[in-house]
Protein backbone atom coordinates (compact mmCIF):
# COMPACT_ATOMS: atom_id res chain seq x y z
CA UNK A 1 0.00 0.00 0.00
CA UNK A 2 1.32 3.20 -1.06
CA UNK A 3 2.32 5.29 1.98
CA UNK A 4 -0.55 8.33 0.45
CA UNK A 5 -3.24 5.77 0.77
CA UNK A 6 -1.48 4.18 4.12
CA UNK A 7 -2.02 8.20 5.78
CA UNK A 8 -5.85 8.54 4.02
CA UNK A 9 -6.82 5.43 5.78
CA UNK A 10 -5.27 6.16 8.76
CA UNK A 11 -7.06 9.61 8.72
CA UNK A 12 -10.19 8.18 7.69
CA UNK A 13 -9.61 11.21 4.85
CA UNK A 14 -9.57 14.00 6.78
CA UNK A 15 -7.19 16.80 8.01
CA UNK A 16 -5.04 15.09 11.05
CA UNK A 17 -4.87 18.66 12.21
CA UNK A 18 -8.31 20.13 12.02
CA UNK A 19 -10.62 17.51 10.51
CA UNK A 20 -11.56 19.51 7.00
CA UNK A 21 -12.26 17.15 4.05
CA UNK A 22 -11.25 18.66 1.41
CA UNK A 23 -8.30 18.96 -0.49
CA UNK A 24 -5.58 16.97 1.35
CA UNK A 25 -1.84 16.85 0.78
CA UNK A 26 0.92 14.37 2.42
CA UNK A 27 2.99 16.75 4.66
CA UNK A 28 6.40 15.46 5.49
CA UNK A 29 6.97 16.71 9.02
CA UNK A 30 10.66 18.19 8.66
CA UNK A 31 13.17 17.30 8.99
CA UNK A 32 13.29 13.98 8.11
CA UNK A 33 15.66 11.41 6.51
CA UNK A 34 12.97 8.77 5.18
CA UNK A 35 9.22 9.46 4.35
CA UNK A 36 7.23 6.89 6.77
CA UNK A 37 3.87 6.88 8.51
CA UNK A 38 5.06 8.24 11.59
CA UNK A 39 6.34 11.21 10.37
CA UNK A 40 4.42 12.40 7.41
CA UNK A 41 0.77 13.28 7.96
CA UNK A 42 -2.51 14.09 6.10
CA UNK A 43 -3.35 18.08 6.18
CA UNK A 44 -5.34 20.26 3.99
CA UNK A 45 -4.66 23.52 2.29
CA UNK A 46 -5.60 26.21 5.01
CA UNK A 47 -3.15 24.09 7.60
CA UNK A 48 0.15 23.87 5.47
CA UNK A 49 -0.45 27.19 3.84
CA UNK A 50 -0.69 28.52 7.66
CA UNK A 51 2.27 26.20 8.46
CA UNK A 52 4.59 27.59 6.02
CA UNK A 53 3.72 30.83 6.57
CA UNK A 54 2.63 31.82 3.33
CA UNK A 55 -0.81 32.35 5.14
CA UNK A 56 -1.65 34.60 8.15
CA UNK A 57 -1.83 32.82 11.49
CA UNK A 58 -5.53 32.40 12.67
CA UNK A 59 -5.83 31.52 16.15
CA UNK A 60 -9.79 30.47 15.90
CA UNK A 61 -8.29 27.91 13.18
CA UNK A 62 -6.01 26.16 15.16
CA UNK A 63 -8.27 25.94 18.64
CA UNK A 64 -8.27 22.28 16.53
CA UNK A 65 -4.79 21.56 17.91
CA UNK A 66 -6.47 21.29 21.51
CA UNK A 67 -7.86 17.70 20.22
CA UNK A 68 -4.70 16.67 17.39
CA UNK A 69 -2.12 17.57 20.51
CA UNK A 70 -3.43 14.10 21.77
CA UNK A 71 -3.00 12.37 18.63
CA UNK A 72 -1.31 9.02 18.84
CA UNK A 73 0.82 9.89 15.26
CA UNK A 74 4.41 11.23 15.99
CA UNK A 75 3.77 13.92 13.23
CA UNK A 76 0.91 15.19 14.70
CA UNK A 77 2.25 15.39 18.15
CA UNK A 78 5.39 17.49 16.60
CA UNK A 79 3.44 19.61 14.17
CA UNK A 80 0.91 20.68 17.32
CA UNK A 81 3.44 21.25 19.18
CA UNK A 82 5.05 23.56 16.53
CA UNK A 83 2.08 25.35 16.29
CA UNK A 84 0.98 25.55 19.88
CA UNK A 85 4.13 27.73 20.25
CA UNK A 86 3.62 29.70 17.48
CA UNK A 87 -0.09 30.52 19.43
CA UNK A 88 1.73 30.30 22.48
CA UNK A 89 0.41 34.59 23.53
CA UNK A 90 -2.90 33.31 23.22
CA UNK A 91 -3.83 31.83 26.70
CA UNK A 92 -5.55 28.28 25.14
CA UNK A 93 -2.28 27.18 23.42
CA UNK A 94 -0.24 28.31 26.49
CA UNK A 95 -2.40 26.43 28.71
CA UNK A 96 -2.62 23.19 26.22
CA UNK A 97 1.35 23.77 25.82
CA UNK A 98 1.40 23.12 29.60
CA UNK A 99 -0.51 19.96 29.51
CA UNK A 100 1.17 18.19 26.26
CA UNK A 101 4.23 15.91 26.91
CA UNK A 102 6.75 14.73 23.87
CA UNK A 103 9.47 12.60 24.80
CA UNK A 104 12.95 13.68 24.36
CA UNK A 105 12.90 11.95 20.95
CA UNK A 106 10.05 13.58 19.33
CA UNK A 107 11.09 17.12 21.50
CA UNK A 108 14.46 17.51 19.53
CA UNK A 109 12.48 16.39 16.57
CA UNK A 110 9.76 19.13 17.16
CA UNK A 111 12.67 21.89 17.72
CA UNK A 112 14.81 20.93 15.04
CA UNK A 113 13.60 22.92 12.88
CA UNK A 114 13.45 25.72 14.94
CA UNK A 115 10.01 26.87 13.62
CA UNK A 116 8.59 27.08 17.03
CA UNK A 117 10.90 29.86 17.93
CA UNK A 118 9.14 32.44 15.68
CA UNK A 119 6.23 33.97 16.14
CA UNK A 120 2.99 34.09 14.42
CA UNK A 121 3.53 36.44 11.69
CA UNK A 122 3.67 35.89 7.98
CA UNK A 123 6.87 36.48 6.34
CA UNK A 124 5.29 39.03 4.00
CA UNK A 125 6.73 42.09 2.20
CA UNK A 126 5.64 45.31 4.27
CA UNK A 127 6.02 49.01 4.02
CA UNK A 128 7.17 51.30 6.75
CA UNK A 129 3.17 51.27 7.77
CA UNK A 130 3.19 47.65 8.04
CA UNK A 131 0.68 47.37 4.70
CA UNK A 132 1.14 44.22 3.04
CA UNK A 133 2.93 44.75 -0.11
CA UNK A 134 1.86 42.82 -3.39
CA UNK A 135 3.62 42.46 -6.67
CA UNK A 136 1.93 45.18 -8.85
CA UNK A 137 0.98 47.43 -6.00
CA UNK A 138 2.33 51.39 -6.63
CA UNK A 139 4.73 52.70 -3.65
CA UNK A 140 5.67 56.17 -2.72
CA UNK A 141 9.26 57.18 -1.51
CA UNK A 142 9.27 58.38 1.94
CA UNK A 143 12.66 59.28 1.70
CA UNK A 144 15.16 60.60 -1.38
CA UNK A 145 17.44 58.05 -2.11
CA UNK A 146 20.78 57.72 -3.78
CA UNK A 147 20.80 55.08 -6.26
CA UNK A 148 24.25 52.76 -5.93
CA UNK A 149 26.38 52.76 -8.85
CA UNK A 150 24.19 55.05 -10.76
CA UNK A 151 24.26 58.97 -10.44
CA UNK A 152 20.31 58.79 -10.05
CA UNK A 153 18.82 60.06 -6.98
CA UNK A 154 15.14 58.66 -6.42
CA UNK A 155 12.98 62.13 -5.01
CA UNK A 156 10.84 61.81 -1.81
CA UNK A 157 7.78 61.50 -3.28
CA UNK A 158 8.53 59.63 -6.15
CA UNK A 159 5.64 56.77 -7.46
CA UNK A 160 7.03 53.70 -8.14
CA UNK A 161 4.44 52.03 -9.96
CA UNK A 162 4.29 47.92 -10.39
CA UNK A 163 6.71 46.87 -8.24
CA UNK A 164 8.00 43.11 -7.69
CA UNK A 165 8.51 41.62 -4.68
CA UNK A 166 12.25 40.42 -3.93
CA UNK A 167 11.71 36.17 -3.12
CA UNK A 168 14.24 35.41 -0.63
CA UNK A 169 13.88 39.03 1.06
CA UNK A 170 10.98 40.46 2.84
CA UNK A 171 12.80 43.75 3.14
CA UNK A 172 13.24 44.51 -0.68
CA UNK A 173 11.30 45.20 -3.17
CA UNK A 174 12.08 45.97 -7.16
CA UNK A 175 10.62 49.19 -9.03
CA UNK A 176 10.96 51.15 -11.81
CA UNK A 177 12.31 54.74 -11.80
CA UNK A 178 13.10 57.37 -14.47
CA UNK A 179 13.51 53.64 -17.07
CA UNK A 180 16.09 51.75 -14.66
CA UNK A 181 14.98 48.99 -12.19
CA UNK A 182 16.46 49.22 -8.99
CA UNK A 183 16.14 47.55 -5.53
CA UNK A 184 14.30 49.80 -3.34
CA UNK A 185 13.70 48.82 0.84
CA UNK A 186 9.92 48.57 2.07
CA UNK A 187 11.14 51.10 5.42
CA UNK A 188 11.36 53.30 2.76
CA UNK A 189 8.16 53.10 0.69
CA UNK A 190 4.82 54.17 1.87
CA UNK A 191 1.63 52.04 -0.52
CA UNK A 192 -0.60 54.34 -2.73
Amino acid sequence: MKLEEQLLKRSEHKCELCGAESALKLYEVPPQSGSDADNCIMICNKCLAQIEKKEELDSAHWNCLTTSMWSEVPGVQVVSWRMLNRLRNESWAADSLDMMYLDDEKLAWAKATGDHENDATVDLHRDCNGAVLQSGDAVVLIKSLDVKGSTLNAKMGTVVKNIRLVEDNTEQIEGKIEGQVIVILTKYVRKQ
